[in-house]
């Protein structure tokens, strides 16, 4: 019954794609956009000073943003909301303060007027600080309401100049705030250091990081995303598992996500019905500094504390996510009047063992995306006469009889043609 890493990632990767596009296929099922509200992204553009140096194609890195954003504002489907906010615009001073206060909304979040949107990106000039942290606050903000995808688009080609307000905690409070918003980052012109905190902060939400360095890979990376924005996806739903089995919420089948502490236990409750059955698998994220050697186990277990099954992973430090899953059958306890399975409640308990040095932060806990996928179950009887042992005694017997047959036919059409071949 145990399930171990390498044949899990598949079930679970084919159980995420049949939730997706299968489990749900009208709007109001648990995560999934309804349509009533459409896919928001707010292109969030670094105009800090640095943005002057020429190194993109012989242009400032300025002149290719500008470019880049006027042809994705040209490409951009109709059906997504689009704006642009800044960081770093328009306060050229010393004070660090005001500095970090320079992040405005350039354009609105909402229907796009291409013509509006090109003349406001037509003004911008290099000027001051680099405040990503404060501008990914304001452009959460932005996006607010609407149950469509969210997603914040970052294009910076500098560390963040307004510590301790850190962008990968600031990126970390955002995701833990269970909005399903997505940042992706791109780095101009990217060095180490700078490589590293767009990593973090796209990390921390399940986005991605682009090291740019030519103009045709900023406009085709930018537009790639918007477009991705407009494509009907699964949105996680935020929950909050207990600490015990009694305490747990009981979901249904859907994509949820939760934080887990390390080393933490993470209790939900699902009502199998009967002939039915229990598909889940569990993703747990490091986005941060961990030590190497951790594993993530998911267990299924009875309200009575009987473990019915497991799927456990371990990891080495070479990937930041660890996936598992497993799969509980119907239910085959009898209820009190007959021989029908009766309902059951099944616990299911994520567990880590992840551990960090001191001075890592512990809060908010570790990103976690469970995938839960109450399906109809295989009848009993059917399955051990037609899908069981039974199915294969049966193909045997159909072998070994269209094996015989076979001989039978070839035997007489040899004896048939010695016959012939005698005769003349």
């Amino acid at each position: 019954m145990i399930r171990r890493k390498r044949p899990v990632a598949g079930v679970c990767a084919l159980l995420a794609a049949l939730t997706a596009g299968i489990a749900f296929p009208a709007g109001a099922a648990a995560g999934e956009p309804t349509g009533r509200h459409a896919p928001k992204v707010n292109l969030v553009l670094d105009v800090s000073g640095s943005m002057r140096a020429r190194d993109i194609d012989g242009r400032s890195r300025m002149e290719a943003a500008k470019q880049a954003f006027n042809e994705v504002l040209d490409a951009t489907p109709e059906e997504v909301e689009l704006g642009i906010r800044t960081l770093g615009a328009d306060y050229a001073g010393d004070d660090r303060k005001e500095g970090c206060k320079d992040t405005a909304q350039l354009y609105p979040v909402g229907p796009l007027d291409r013509t509006e949107a090109k003349t406001a990106v037509a003004t911008l000039a290099p000027t001051g600080w680099t405040p990503i942290g404060p501008a990914l606050l304001k452009a959460a903000d932005d996006l607010d309401g609407g149950d469509g995808s969210k997603r914040i688009v970052l294009i910076s080609d500098g560390e963040d100049t307004c510590a301790p307000l850190d962008p990968c905690e600031v990126a970390r409070e955002i995701a833990a705030k269970g909005i399903g918003l997505t940042i992706d980052t791109l780095g101009l012109v990217p060095n180490v250091k700078m490589s590293r905190q767009l990593s973090c902060i796209a990390e921390a939400t399940g986005g991605t990081y682009t090291s740019v360095e030519h103009q045709d890979e900023l406009t085709d990376r930018v537009n790639e995303l918007v477009d991705r924005a407009a494509d009907p996806v699964v949105t996680p739903v935020a929950t909050e598992g207990a600490g015990s089995c009694a305490k747990a919420p009981t979901l249904t089948s859907g994509l949820y996500t939760d934080r887990e502490e390390f080393g933490q236990q993470r209790w939900y409750r699902v009502e199998v019905l009967p002939g039915q059955e229990l598909r889940a698998s569990v993703s747990v994220a490091a986005d941060r500094a961990v030590r190497p050697d951790y594993g993530v186990l998911l267990r299924a277990v009875t309200v009575h504390g009987r473990e019915t099954v497991r799927g456990e992973a371990t990891g080495n430090g070479r990937t930041d996510v660890l996936s598992t899953g497993l799969r509980h059958p119907e239910p085959e306890r009898e209820d009190d009047d007959g021989d029908k399975p009766a309902a059951e409640v099944v616990c299911l308990v994520v567990t880590n063992s992840f551990s960090a040095d001191d001075g890592v932060k512990t809060t908010p806990g570790l990103p976690l995306e469970l995938t839960i996928d109450v399906v109809d179950g295989p009848d009993a009887a059917d399955d051990v006469a037609s899908f069981g042992l039974g199915r294969g005694w049966w193909l045997l017997g159909a072998l070994v009889l269209t094996g015989f047959l076979a001989g039978l036919v070839w035997g007489w059409l040899s004896r048939w043609r010695v016959a012939v071949w005698r005769t003349n």
